[in-house]
C-alpha cells in the first residue's frame, strides 16, 4: 500500500526553508569534474549562448515560475541585477516541475517577466531542473560527483546556485532566501 505524505509535509518542502549551503573550505577539486563553461543552453528567445562568455565572471543560477509564492522574487532579482551586475551575472531558468507553476511557453514566460517585473537579466528557456528529465545543467549543480560538494537538488522553484569567478559552485540558496538578503549579498560582495 502507497503511504500519503501529511500535507503539511508538502507545505514545509515547499516553502523552501533557509537552507543555506557553502563549498566546505577544505575541498579539493575533483578531477573529471565538467566544467560550467562546457554549457551551451538556449535563451528565452532560443538563442544559443554559450556558459564560455561568463568565464571570470560570478554567477547566480535561479530556478524560476510564474505562478508561484516565490515569483514575487522576480523583483528583488532585478534590483540585484541593478544593484550588483558589475559583480555577478543573474541567470533565470523557468522550470514547470513545481505544482505546474510555469506553464507558458517561453514567449509567454519573456512577456509576463518584463511586464510584470521589467526583467532585464538573462533568461533562459524552460527546463526541467528534477526528475527523470533533468537538464544536464542541473545534474551538474546538484550531484556532488559532478560539482565537488554538492548534493542538494532544487526542492521548490526559486532555489538559487552562486558560481564563483574560477567556475566552482561555492553556494545554495533555498527557495526562501532572498534575492536582497545579506546571505546573497555578503558573497556576491566578497
Amino acid at each position: 500500500m502507497k503511504k500519503l505524505v501529511p500535507i503539511w509535509l508538502l507545505v514545509l518542502v515547499g516553502c523552501g526553508f533557509k537552507d543555506i549551503r557553502s563549498k566546505p573550505e577544505n575541498l579539493q577539486s575533483a578531477q573529471n569534474i565538467k566544467s560550467i563553461y562546457e554549457f551551451t543552453l538556449n535563451d528565452i528567445s532560443g538563442e544559443p549562448i554559450s556558459f564560455e562568455e561568463y568565464r571570470g565572471k560570478k554567477l547566480l543560477l535561479v530556478n524560476v515560475a510564474s505562478e508561484c509564492g516565490f515569483t514575487y522574487q522576480y523583483e528583488d532579482l532585478q534590483k540585484l541585477h541593478e544593484a550588483y551586475g558589475n559583480q555577478i551575472t543573474i541567470l533565470g531558468f523557468p522550470a514547470n516541475n513545481f505544482g505546474g507553476q510555469e506553464p507558458g511557453t517561453n514567449q509567454q514566460i519573456a512577456t509576463f517577466c518584463k511586464v510584470n517585473y521589467g526583467v532585464e537579466f538573462q533568461m533562459f528557456e524552460k527546463i526541467s531542473v528534477k526528475g527523470d528529465d533533468m537538464h544536464e545543467l542541473y545534474q551538474w549543480l546538484s550531484e556532488e560527483e559532478l560539482n565537488g560538494w554538492n548534493n542538494k537538488a532544487p526542492n521548490w522553484n526559486f532555489c538559487k546556485y552562486l558560481i564563483n569567478e574560477k567556475g566552482e559552485l561555492t553556494n545554495f540558496f533555498a527557495s526562501a532566501v532572498k534575492p536582497m538578503s545579506e546571505d546573497i549579498i555578503s558573497v556576491i560582495t566578497n
